[in-house]
């Protein structure tokens, strides 16, 4: 990877919240990059960190104990004052909420919520600025554009509202848009559309995404990287081709267990045992550990690194040292009589 190319680069992240006199750390020093026009998916199951993670790249964490560095463009973001944080928030880096009516303000027009966006990062006329909405409405695929305007979040659809949310977080052409879990309120017709959606902005505007779900399929259709984790923790990443044809991490392996096959025929769905510990409830070894079809003693002794395995392929698991993935059972086959 070129650092010319490198938009966003994270360095030892960690984000803990204040819990009476101690603190509870959710993030564990994560170190990942996004590429100018990239799109890179974050996966994990719920309480994983994903998307504490995607609040503190647009500086909405204020209540966290936040530390590392998140260089944008070179400049490390966690250092900005609020004021400096405006500029760029919206502008630079854009985001689309899982619920948009719970972004969307449930008492101005949607015209009037665009427009004002527009007017705090640009020096824009009125009427340039509602010309602009209207294209960018249209753009996302909402007919009669200028008439929608005058409506209120209320009065339009869920699958309405998240274009609307998505034209808002394309208004100033950013050069990254987060994407937190943007599809999962919707059916999956709408879902596919929003996902068309997205990669054709992708592809025109060449705008990076960060796209944060739980649905492997959704990241095979529009991610070309894919970071998996776990526990507040990264436990492999590396290419969509890679990782989908060769999953290391066993809990990478489970997630690709669990998911229902068109192509063969399963007598039972898989799924991994257990639960994701709560944040701070395992204080030393590999956080996947009592999961684990795989423990061993060392993995409830220490906690173990992301290395590289090959180029572009990352993994943080005791069987990789070697460089490779060792002959072991297959999760499906000690996990099948295994129930969540």
């Amino acid at each position: 990877m070129k650092e010319q190319d490198v938009l966003l680069d994270v360095k030892q992240l960690s984000i803990a919240f204040q819990q009476k006199k101690q603190k509870v750390p959710i993030v564990h020093h994560i170190s990942f990059s996004i590429q100018k026009g990239e799109t890179l998916g974050i996966v994990g199951e719920s309480g994983c960190g994903k998307s504490i993670t995607s609040m503190s790249l647009m500086g909405l964490n204020q209540q966290t104990d936040t530390t590392g560095e998140v260089h944008f463009e070179g400049q490390n973001l966690l250092s900005l004052s609020e004021k400096e944080w405006r500029e760029i928030r919206g502008n630079d880096i854009s985001m689309i909420f899982q619920e948009p009516m719970t972004s969307l303000n449930p008492l101005m027009p949607i015209g009037k919520q665009m427009t004002e966006a527009l007017f705090t990062h640009q020096a824009i006329g009125q009427k340039e600025a509602k010309a602009k909405a209207v294209d960018l409405l249209e753009t996302v695929g909402l007919k009669q554009a200028e008439s929608l305007l005058k409506k209120y979040p209320h009065e339009l659809s869920g699958g309405m509202r998240q274009r609307v949310m998505i034209a808002m977080a394309m208004l100033c052409h950013p050069k990254l848009m987060i994407a937190d879990e943007p599809t999962t309120a919707l059916d999956v017709t709408i879902q596919a559309q929003i996902l068309r959606l997205l990669k054709k902005l992708n592809e025109e505007m060449d705008t990076a995404i960060l796209f944060i779900t739980h649905d492997l399929g959704v990241v095979r259709q529009i991610c070309q990287r894919v970071m998996i984790m776990y526990a507040g923790r990264i436990v492999e990443e590396g290419t969509v081709d890679r990782i989908f044809q060769k999953p290391l991490h066993p809990y990478t392996k489970g997630l690709f267990a669990s998911v229902p096959s068109f192509k063969e025929k399963k007598e039972k769905l898989i799924s991994i045992a257990g639960h994701v510990p709560k944040p701070g409830a395992i204080r030393s070894g590999c956080q996947f550990a009592p999961r684990c079809p795989y423990q061993m003693a060392q993995c409830l002794e220490k906690d173990p690194a992301l290395q590289s395995i090959e180029q572009n392929h990352r993994v943080a698991c005791f069987l990789m040292e070697g460089g490779e993935d060792t002959e072991s059972p297959t999760l499906a086959s000690e996990s099948a009589d295994k129930t969540v």
